[in-house]
């Protein structure tokens, strides 16, 4: 019975989440990708992108961020500051 239950809470649980849907205040573009990359280079390691495949996209406070491979993010996470100032911000 306990196990019903549990499994009838989490269904309802799941069933309530909507995905993120941009509001009037919200340009439809920023809501899902955020503002555009300005440059032609991984802003970790510098490498010109696409060079080791499709880049890896993120979207970080607003601002979309591409990284050469999936190696870079963790580098990022771990100092957004030093690697943002790259933007001028």
């Amino acid at each position: 019975m306990k196990t019903i239950l549990i499994i009838s809470s989490i269904a309802f649980v799941f069933s309530s989440c909507k995905p993120h849907e941009a509001t009037s205040s919200e340009a439809p573009s920023e809501a899902v990708a955020g503002k555009p990359y300005p440059l032609d280079v991984c802003l970790v390691s510098g490498e010109k992108l696409g060079t080791m495949g499709d880049p890896v996209v993120i979207t970080h406070e607003g601002q979309q961020i591409k990284f050469c491979c999936d190696s870079c993010i963790p580098k990022f996470e771990k100092e957004p500051a030093k690697y943002l100032g790259k933007l001028g911000k």
